[in-house]
């Protein structure tokens, strides 16, 4: 007992806690790269790489999928850009109107169709029908003005037509 008093003494205790308290430290330590690892292997999928390789392979993969989220927006801008300009000579306004075309009681037979495109050009139809024959009667129409001179008949299909979308556009 004589010999822990001594200054040798004091010191082989002293180096004795320091070395257990570092084994301690080294046991805490263990077990949180324990949990680390763990944590990696969640991450990497088990493979043997590290955290770098794997956050530039993650890099490339995103790269790769940016590039191809690019391409398909581009396929879908051209796309866009061919069905509106079909979608520009598609009809857009049409209207019908029926009548009676010699004023007899024939129960409004004849009719006018306005058909016309976004730029409100297409065709006048108009069908007219008598008791012993009907006839059709088609007339162009560019930018709302047409070809011929338009009945009135006409002229109403055609204004009906643009006020029709007018309404649809603000009700």
């Amino acid at each position: 007992m004589h010999n822990l008093t001594s200054t040798a003494g004091i010191v082989a205790m002293a180096a004795g806690a320091v070395a257990l308290l570092a084994l301690l430290l080294c046991g805490i330590l263990w077990l949180k790269l324990r949990r680390v690892r763990a944590a990696q292997r969640t991450i990497l999928g088990g493979a043997e790489q590290d955290l770098v390789a794997h956050a530039a392979s993650l890099q490339d993969q995103f790269e790769a999928l940016y590039g191809y989220v690019q391409d398909a927006a581009a396929r879908l801008d051209d796309r866009m850009v061919t069905a509106e300009r079909r979608i520009d000579h598609a009809v857009a306004y049409c209207a019908l109107i029926r009548y009676d075309a010699y004023g007899e009681m024939s129960g409004r037979q004849s009719t006018s169709i306005a058909l016309l495109d976004a730029n409100q050009s297409g065709i006048v139809l108009s069908s007219i029908h008598h008791r012993d024959q009907a006839r059709l009667y088609a007339k162009e129409v560019r930018e709302g003005k047409p070809e011929l001179e338009l009945s009135p008949e006409e002229d109403e299909a055609i204004r009906r037509a643009l006020e029709a979308d007018g309404r649809r556009r603000s009700g």
